[in-house]
């Protein structure tokens, strides 16, 4: 089924104006489906699983926000989460964000100095983390980097939703205030409810709720603040596309700390009624079990992840007929994929979205009823009341099939960047369009496909990676004379890291090649780091002495 430029299959619920706030939109979840299971999650303290209902959820998240604000946390405070997806993430972010404070999420892959970089730009006065994930211990981490020369002045509590088994109490920046999850509950009964309650009455639909932090082609993070009313406004309207409903059980792999994990995930799941069973890790044999067990009817994530699904041996030993709708994106959709998961899975519904955190993290969408092409060639048509328009660099809108960058306007446009005013001038034009950096075409039916970026961004494994970063650490390397870094295909994550060096002199290219990747593991989160080394006697360069880089994709792009 297709639809005609401007008309739309759904109406936009508004979500603004239903719930106003994500705090309202916790009430109201509560209220409305009351002891239907809201959230499970099998990988509780000392392997035991989490069940909460609504009402349940609602009441933990009410204690968490007393906590907060018996901590001093004011209103526009920011609060960091920098843990895994978890039952304790969802209450303690929802906690935080009904105490009028606007919520950071760090990626859990982070390094120390990542994370404290973040820490310190969002002035975050409190941090929810964890000890023991993947064997990492977070708290220690940002300890070790703050004594390297990364300080995180404004951090005045480091709060330790989970600690694992055999995790010492580590030390931390400001020596003394490490609280644990339940102690930090606690504390929150010398707060009354009243004045928890008067705290999440006072907060209004303009208010922020979140800054998330996401880097430009500088590889300089900056945070897009966003509000409760825009929040909630672009994923009723995204779970009412997708066709999300009361009574759904919801896979949620997207880490939380990604926009689509928390947005299109926690919140999306409030609204409908459908139930979130977080992964903290994707683990294809666990989440086959996952499904067949749970009865999973959603499962949204990047192309890798179906991919892997589809390819496994022992698939037909789990019962995978529960689901029934998938929503992919984030990296080159084959239309054979597609068309597997309608014929061997039986999935009724495959989507594919585009969007960006800077809109909200939805910009266009495909419809229910649009045929595999379509969905694995594009990325959908506008969202409800958002323009989406092609334009060439001098501004001009492109005519159908031409390329040029993607500008956005409407509701889902962030209000800016935090403490950076220049770059929000750069990202938002005098007229409120968002000038997204990627390069992609519009066929007549307004279906938008992305071709190239104007930023070096690349997509690996559903991750941004932003080459400036990368480049950066690694030209500390005393053997690195030159380098750039280029995203290159890759089967099975979508994309990959290709660095092209130039050797400093008397350096050996083979001991770069094989040193280079484990330097960067040590100072990158993993998706960063490249999976190849290439290197070369020159870097080619343009008449301004610029890195070709769109050379160096092409030259590369079939090499293994």
């Amino acid at each position: 089924m297709h639809y005609p430029d401007g008309v739309s299959d759904v109406t936009d619920p508004r979500g603004d104006l239903q719930w106003g706030t994500i705090p309202g939109l916790v009430e109201d979840a509560a209220a409305r489906f009351g002891e239907a299971e809201a959230l499970v999650d099998m990988h509780g303290p000392q392997g035991t699983t989490t069940r909460l209902t609504f009402d349940q959820l609602a009441d933990e998240v009410a204690a968490a926000t007393r906590a907060v604000v018996a901590n001093g946390i004011d209103r526009g405070d920011r609060v960091a989460i920098w843990a895994p997806n978890c039952a304790e993430w969802v209450i303690a972010a929802l906690g935080a964000v009904g105490a009028g404070a606007l919520l950071v999420p760090l990626n859990t892959r982070f390094k120390g100095a990542e994370a404290a970089y973040i820490l310190r730009e969002s002035g975050a006065r409190m941090l929810f983390t964890v000890e023991g994930f993947l064997g990492t211990d977070y708290p220690r981490m940002l300890d070790e980097a703050v004594a390297a020369g990364e300080p995180v002045p404004d951090l005045e509590r480091v709060v330790v939703l989970r600690t694992g088994d055999d995790a010492p109490r580590p030390p931390t920046a400001k020596g003394d205030q490490v609280v644990e999850w339940e102690v930090f509950l606690q504390e929150g009964r010398s707060c009354s409810p009243d004045v928890a309650a008067g705290r999440t009455a006072s907060i209004t639909p303009g208010d922020m709720s979140d800054l998330v932090f996401t880097s430009g082609t500088t590889g300089r993070p900056k945070g897009a603040m966003t509000t409760h009313g825009q929040t909630l406004r672009t994923f009723a309207t995204w779970a009412e596309v997708v066709g999300l409903v009361r009574g759904d059980r919801y896979l949620i792999v997207n880490p939380f700390f990604h926009t689509f994990g928390y947005k299109a995930g926690i919140l999306a799941c409030l609204i409908t009624g459908a139930t979130m069973v977080p992964e903290p890790v994707f683990d294809v044999g666990v989440i086959l079990q996952r499904i067949a067990d749970e009865r999973i009817s959603v499962l949204p994530g990047p192309p890798t992840i179906f991919q892997s699904i589809l390819d496994r041996p022992d698939r037909a030993q789990f019962d995978l007929s529960s689901l029934r709708l998938v929503v992919t994106g984030a990296a080159v959709v084959p239309v054979e994929l597609v068309e597997r998961l309608w014929s061997d899975l039986g999935v009724e519904t495959v989507l594919t979205a585009y969007g960006l955190t800077e809109a909200t993290g939805t910009v266009t969408m495909c419809r229910r009823g649009d045929s595999a092409a379509v969905i694995s060639g594009t990325s959908g048509r506008a969202i409800p009341d958002v323009e989406v328009r092609i334009v060439d660099p001098d501004g001009t809108e492109c005519k159908c099939g031409e390329a040029g960058e993607i500008i956005v306007h409407g509701y889902n446009v962030m209000r800016g960047y935090f403490n950076d005013a220049d770059a929000t001038d750069e990202a938002i034009d005098i007229e409120g369009w968002l000038h997204t950096g990627d390069v992609g075409v519009m066929d007549e039916a307004g279906n938008v496909t992305i071709t190239d970026r104007l930023k070096d961004m690349y997509v690996s494994g559903g991750f941004n990676v932003y080459p400036a970063e990368i480049e950066a650490v690694l030209r500390l390397h005393p053997d690195v004379a030159e380098v750039t870094v280029v995203g290159v295909p890759d089967q099975r994550m979508g994309e990959v890291g290709l660095a092209l060096v130039v050797p400093a002199e008397g350096s050996t290219p083979s001991d770069i090649e094989a040193d280079l990747a484990a330097w960067a593991k040590e100072r990158l989160a993993n998706y960063k780091v490249p999976r190849r080394v290439q290197t070369l006697d020159a870097l080619p360069l343009n008449a301004s002495g610029k890195v070709l880089k769109r050379l160096l994709r092409e030259q590369y792009a079939t090499t293994r």
